[in-house]
């Protein structure tokens, strides 16, 4: 009797609410947009033509082999990149380190499309760099077009994702395993091949499968700057959206294609990532080390030009918001007239994002707290199944996710397609795991034996859990939330298929403007985001007291 009540407890209710929330707004979305993938638009019959007709066609084999190659180009260097930028701020005394680490964190704190924008205005046919140096010195350099311009787009915003990660993991390698590695002859680059890599392969799989997935779904940069060089969240979209020749059917076969792409990808890097593991436990952490001569000198020439070079995009398009411009050019001469333009004409887009960031992140956290401490502290075969429903918006892209909520939700039982609902929804599936994942970690920190003595003492589950799991679940709480935060109000795949006039968001709106030539105004508008973003970052490190977020 006591174990069938202890068993059927609040905390089961809780478990059971979210995971019908799970159902409906996450499975039941993607269930029906396979089975609209099944099915021939014109006639209704079962059809496996859509499937046939992806794979029959060398345009949209194309596209998903570029795709395959952006992703996993960008996948690779990033972490080539990231991983000794992080063992050298890990072991050298960078001056200005930490003030290096928070604009690291800030140049990937923005949409992708942005930086995509940013490098039109500066190495297109007509960017600054391209005209001087064509005058300078003679040289006509490539343009930014193509697969070129993505992946330098992406791997500089993906960078300092690995880069946290790495980070984080090198805080848990203890110094001895490094001081012996050097008595046995291991210095610099065969002492960080030999016992760092293998130490830190997990985090860095991990790190490198959230990048994957992220480049994967990126649509903006693409859809800017790929010009010929299509992808398929740019297909997807096409074909979902175009006015003629437009195909919601094929659209849904696509996106299952891709998400049982995605989904062995995923569980490849499970696999590999857990035959892999290592336990550490750091007695005498890494700590960096004054160091002089040409080392010092080369170490901070690397982190100081990676900084400036991740950072140039930003700085770019605040310079031009205050450049001067007559219709949709820039002339010389400075002035405020892009912030009128964008507050006079796209205003609302600033309340909506806010409106709509605000609402979606209650949710999540309330979410975010209970999943956490359910999956964490209530294992069992319910809780199981919804920490696997939980990683389910790493591996299906936006644009996917919001192709089957629009197919979905756009006729009775449940109309909410043009709704502001729809968009919140989407905002939750997608950002909860971040605040998840940071909730959980720090709550497998805490001693379940606390809770356990509060019970014992009179206390309620409920009670205990508000008083006494919750405030140290805080920092945890709070440092995920930032990041769900950042990454809503700079969203862009979901909000393009599901936005309407009275939802549009900043990121849609600069999107617009960039489409439409009116780079001053987008411009203006990334710099209002920009400045949204850091001043979210800065509030968030000054109430925790910490200096960095960790991944």
């Amino acid at each position: 009797m006591n174990r069938s009540r202890k068993r059927f407890d609040v905390w089961t209710n809780i478990s059971l609410l979210i995971f019908l929330f799970y159902i409906v707004f996450l499975a039941l979305p993607l269930f029906t947009m396979l089975i609209k993938s099944f099915y021939n638009g014109t006639t209704g019959d079962f059809s496996l033509a859509y499937f046939v007709k992806f794979f029959s066609k060398p345009y949209y084999l194309n596209a998903l082999f570029n795709s395959i190659k952006v992703t996993v180009c960008v996948t690779i260097l990033a972490a080539v990149i990231a991983t000794p930028l992080a063992y050298i701020m890990s072991t050298v005394k960078i001056k200005g380190s930490s003030t290096i680490r928070i604009l690291i964190l800030i140049s990937s704190m923005s949409a992708p499309f942005i930086g995509a924008y940013s490098w039109i205005l500066l190495l297109g046919r007509n960017g600054v760099i391209t005209k001087f140096v064509k005058s300078v010195f003679g040289i006509t350099m490539p343009d930014i077009y193509g697969f070129g311009g993505i992946l330098l787009v992406l791997t500089l915003q993906m960078v300092p994702l690995i880069f946290m990660y790495v980070s984080g993991a090198l805080k848990s390698v203890d110094q001895s395993l490094m001081e012996a590695a050097e008595s046995m002859g291991y210095k610099g680059i065969s002492k960080m091949r030999k016992v760092l890599l293998p130490l830190i392969t997990p985090t860095l799989m991990a790190g490198g499968l959230l990048v994957f997935m992220r480049a994967l779904a990126d649509f903006g940069t693409p859809m800017l700057i790929g010009e010929g060089y299509k992808t398929v969240p740019v297909l997807i979209f096409n074909e979902f959206i175009s006015e003629v020749g437009g195909d919601d059917g094929f659209a849904a076969a696509i996106s299952v294609i891709v998400v049982i792409f995605a989904t062995a990808v995923f569980l490849l890097q499970k696999f590999v990532s857990n035959r892999k593991s290592y336990t550490m436990s750091a007695l005498n952490p890494i700590e960096p080390k004054k160091k002089s001569g040409i080392g010092s000198i080369l170490a901070h020439i690397v982190i100081y030009l990676y900084t400036l070079l991740a950072l140039l995009p930003q700085l770019y398009v605040i310079y031009t918001s205050f450049q001067k411009t007559s219709g949709r050019i820039f002339v010389k001469g400075y002035s405020l007239d892009s912030y009128r333009d964008a507050f006079d004409s796209i205003g609302g887009a600033i309340q909506n994002t806010f409106v709509l960031a605000i609402s979606s992140l209650v949710i999540i956290i309330l979410l975010a707290v209970l999943i956490a401490y359910v999956t964490v502290r209530r294992k069992n075969a319910l809780t199981n199944t919804l920490d696997i429903f939980t990683m389910f918006p790493y591996i299906v892209p936006g644009s996917i996710l919001g192709i089957a909520l629009l197919i979905t939700f756009n006729h009775k039982p449940l109309v909410i397609s043009g709704t502001a609902i729809i968009i919140i929804v989407s905002f939750v599936i997608r950002r909860l795991p971040y605040t998840i994942r940071s909730s959980a970690a720090i709550l497998h920190q805490i001693n379940g034996g606390i809770e356990e003595a509060a019970i014992s003492l009179g206390a309620s589950q409920m009670k205990t859990f508000f008083k006494i799991t919750l405030p140290m679940m805080l920092a945890g709480v709070v440092s995920g939330a930032i990041l769900s935060w950042v990454t809503i109000i700079t969203e862009l795949s979901t909000s393009i298929i599901l936005y309407t006039a009275k939802t549009k968001t900043v990121t849609v709106a600069i999107y617009t403007e960039v489409v439409r030539g009116n780079y001053g105004v987008a411009a203006a508008l990334s710099t209002v985001l920009t400045v949204i973003t850091v001043v979210s970052l800065l509030i968030f490190l000054k109430l925790s007291g910490q200096k960095e977020i960790s991944m």
